[in-house]
């Protein structure tokens, strides 16, 4: 059985430039070798005719509280408000007209579509399915979030769960293609998505002519790849940075080995992200067009969907909120070239479970400094810890939870370690708070997380 997919042989190219060339022959060399890309600029021209009818036109508006922040003009791009909560939607779409199209519709719709996703493609690709009468079937990997694994039913798709990360279920994926005669599509390296994709980076220019820099989160690297390819043909002086989580730094490892190449994935917030291997069509694109790629860790993604959820009421996921977190102060690109500057960044996705926004919004608190926990001996007798709890009260620190032990103190018998959670205000009032208790003769310890959250 042969399996149809939507993939070509990879095309290799590299940018190399004579010293001696003049800077004419540079630029037509450059923009030669670009029109060889597995997706060029007229690709993601025809995407954008093709699925505007399909897929809601996000807005890009200026960001009052985070630019301020940040000291830059930052503008939001809401592609969390896609149907699906998700910019998979532009890819998903095109990906599935491209195949009707080859294919004719009798013949695709009789067989199918299939793909591995950790939830953000796989809830695309069911829905646009549905709405063309495809059917489609998804593999979703066992850390996939439960609310994408429903909705992805509910739009009628097969659901199989297989594999602990997306590289597995990918492989998974492709056999049961092979078996079943199903049409693959990879939802970050088929170049229809990448074009699908790269239709965000018109309206980007479109709503903000004006920009500087467009900051974009990096997974398997499709996005960034239609996004940098559209914004630098129609402006090629803005600038086009990549955010990938530190968990699973694949880009940033191909770019070091000069082609995707595997790479060790831990569980991150930004679950979408976890790409163990960038796409090689992907991959390409992006290389000769995106700028910089730096990294976010875990404390700076918690602080990004905590800003945006406080500032700008928008619920955002951690692989969406990504590029916010690398502006954020302390961040990669927290950088004085960027200061004052107009700046795009797209919010990917809003699809996160209400059980890991809880954990992640505390997490972003205790970065914040504004969920604190401290260790404290005090004494065992009637009223000791009642002193404690009335001293941090009178300085504006509410108690969430408090256990005392005596087993594990190597102290004196009569006394007692206190393990206090508080709420306070952010770091100036923490520090406020420790300078007190000492004063009051308390022996403080405080547990603080360090940049890798």
């Amino acid at each position: 059985t042969e399996t149809k997919t939507s993939s070509t042989e990879t095309k290799t190219s590299s940018i190399s430039v004579s010293l001696s060339s003049s800077p004419t022959s540079v630029t037509k060399n450059i923009l030669s070798q670009r029109e060889n890309l597995p997706v060029t600029f007229a690709d993601v021209s025809r995407a954008s005719v093709v699925i505007k009818g399909g897929i809601k036109r996000t807005t890009c508006e200026k960001s009052y509280f985070l630019s301020e922040l940040i000291g830059a003009n930052v503008f939001l791009k809401t592609e969390f408000r896609q149907f699906t909560g998700s910019f998979k939607e532009r890819g998903a779409r095109n990906a599935l007209l491209h195949h009707l199209r080859e294919q004719g519709e009798e013949e695709f719709k009789s067989t199918g579509a299939i793909a591995a996703s950790a939830g953000n493609h796989a809830l695309a690709l069911a829905y646009h399915g549905m709405l063309l009468g495809v059917p489609v079937t998804v593999v979703m990997p066992k850390v996939a979030p439960i609310a994408k694994v429903d909705k992805c039913r509910k739009f009628g798709a097969r659901i199989i769960i297989e594999g602990a990360h997306i590289g597995e279920s990918k492989e998974f994926a492709e056999i049961l293609a092979e078996k079943e005669s199903l049409t693959y599509i990879n939802g970050y390296d088929d170049p229809p998505i990448l074009s699908g994709a790269g239709t965000m980076g018109i309206e980007m220019i479109d709503d903000v002519p004006c920009v500087d820099a467009v900051v974009v989160p990096v997974g398997g690297a499709g996005l960034i790849a239609g996004v940098a390819c559209a914004v630098k043909t129609l402006k090629p002086d803005v600038k086009v940075y990549g955010v990938e989580p530190q968990f699973c730094a694949s880009y940033t490892a191909a770019l070091k080995a000069g082609k995707p190449v595997p790479t060790k994935v831990t569980p991150t917030i930004a679950d979408g992200l976890a790409v163990p291997v960038v796409g090689p069509h992907a991959f390409e694109v992006a290389r000769h067009y995106v700028d910089d790629v730096v990294l976010c860790s875990e404390k700076q993604i918690s602080i990004a969907v905590l800003r945006l959820i406080e500032n700008e009421k928008m619920v955002v996921e951690g692989g969406g909120a990504s590029g916010l977190a690398a502006l954020l102060p302390g961040g990669a690109l927290d950088k004085p070239h960027l200061k004052g500057k107009n700046i795009i960044v797209p919010l990917c996705g809003g699809n996160i479970d209400t059980t890991v926004l809880g954990r992640v919004i505390d997490r972003g608190l205790a970065a914040d400094n504004r969920l604190c926990k401290l260790s404290a001996v005090v004494s065992d007798r009637p009223g000791g810890i009642a002193k404690l709890t009335t001293l941090m009260s009178e300085h504006g620190a509410s108690i969430k939870d408090i256990y005392h032990e005596r087993a594990w103190l190597q102290a004196n018998v009569d006394q007692v370690q206190v393990r206090c959670v508080i709420e306070l205000q952010g770091k100036e009032h923490m520090e406020e708070l420790h300078t007190v208790l000492l004063e009051a003769g308390y022996p403080i310890t405080w547990q603080v997380l360090d940049d890798t959250g």
